[in-house]
């Protein structure tokens, strides 16, 4: 469990990074912006988190991986005007919320590679 742990530290710092980087992306279909890139953030965190559950076998580094990207973003939303990284708009609001939505469906989707005991 605790390479699980170890390997879901960096995973989620650059799951958040990578996310944060690419919330913010958008395309302008018809006159309104669609946050493309705030969704395919989400993509990337469900495939790293998939890869955690299936690579360790265990819910855990899922979980710790989940945790710390939702701490992590949730944190950068929270500082200081000019500093911010996440703002309170559609993308920043799909991209946090988001977060908890796909750990919960990673986490049931990886309760099916846990180790089979007996």
């Amino acid at each position: 469990m605790a390479g699980g742990i170890a390997a879901a530290v960096p995973a989620a710092l650059f799951a958040a990074l990578a996310g944060t980087a690419l919330h913010r992306q958008d395309v302008l279909l018809a006159g309104v912006a669609l946050p493309w890139g705030a969704l395919a953030a989400l993509l990337l965190l469900g495939a790293v988190e998939l890869w955690l559950g299936a690579a360790f076998r265990s819910v855990i580094p899922t979980a710790a991986c989940g945790a710390l990207c939702y701490a992590l973003t949730g944190w950068w939303s929270t500082l200081g005007n000019g500093k911010r990284l996440v703002i309170g708009d559609a993308a920043g609001n799909i991209w946090i919320f988001g977060i908890a939505a796909v750990t919960v469906a990673m986490l049931a989707w990886c309760r099916r590679y846990r180790a089979r005991q007996g």
